[in-house]
């Protein structure tokens, strides 16, 4: 076989994996962007042109597919969800808490709706890499499309409201200022975890905006509604539902807020 051949050859072969490393290294700088910064600057320091080697063909190639994604944030890149093994959520019952289940079918009293469609898809997982941050660590999406749904009380004097908050991993729920205002509260705190396991019917760490109890008020952050499709937990420990944003807005009594995420603090 030729240079020029090989040449070829690796190209072809590089630009068919492009996109999965792509989305591997955008997910993996979205956590530690040295990560992306020095593989770019590898990148840049070896030929421009496809052709004068194996090794430098092969990282240009890369990133030219790497710079056609720069203008949308890493975190947006979904071909890494696309990787995912999935199946319509219904499809899999073993794979969904009971009151998801009944939430996407109508089952027990639930109104389905537009909800039984293919759209809202199950992965199967590990369970003990179902928290968020391990999720994303093994499986390569990034934070940005990934969601956590927490359950929280708010009490003024003696009375309580249980109520969820949705927002997106980057962030976290805003409850001592907007949430509290919004409930009228006059404090807000997460429900403990024995409580928010009995109250909702679903694993601690996979507990989802999805079958919650119809009387709930349930917080939506703008962001996770603007997310093409965004990872949220099934309601058990061994699977995740990915999902449009947009379909969270239309659940139960949703209300999208801006500003119900605020930036994780440092540490």
């Amino acid at each position: 076989m030729t240079s020029s051949s090989r040449s070829r050859s690796l190209a072809w072969v590089t630009a068919s994996t492009a996109a999965w490393n792509a989305a591997v290294l955008c997910g993996a700088g979205a956590r530690k962007p040295e990560i992306l910064r020095t593989y770019w600057s590898a990148a840049a320091r070896t030929s421009s042109l496809v052709t004068v080697s194996v090794k430098g063909g092969r990282k240009v190639l890369m990133l030219r597919h790497m710079a056609s994604s720069l203008p949308r944030p890493c975190g947006r890149i979904s071909t890494v969800l696309d990787q995912l093994i999935t199946y319509p959520a219904t499809s899999r019952p073993d794979l969904l808490a009971g009151p998801v289940l009944d939430a996407l079918t109508g089952g027990n009293g639930s109104a389905a709706g537009s909800l039984a469609d293919d759209r809202i898809r199950v992965t199967e997982i590990d369970p003990a890499l179902a928290d968020t941050a391990e999720f994303c660590a093994r499986y390569g999406v990034a934070a940005e499309e990934s969601a956590n749904c927490v359950v929280v009380t708010a009490r003024r004097g003696d009375s309580e409201t249980l109520a969820a908050c949705v927002v997106l991993a980057t962030t976290r729920a805003d409850l001592n200022n907007l949430v509290r205002r919004h409930l009228g509260a006059r404090k807000v705190s997460f429900l403990p975890i024995d409580r928010a396991v009995a109250a909702t019917g679903m694993e601690y760490g996979g507990i989802t905006p999805f079958g919650l109890p119809a009387d709930w008020p349930l917080l939506v952050d703008a962001a996770v509604v603007g997310t093409d499709r965004v990872v949220v937990g099934s309601g058990v420990r061994h699977s995740k539902l990915v999902v449009p944003g947009q379909v969270l807005a239309s659940l139960g009594k949703a209300e999208v807020m801006e500003g119900l995420g605020v930036p994780n603090r440092a540490g």
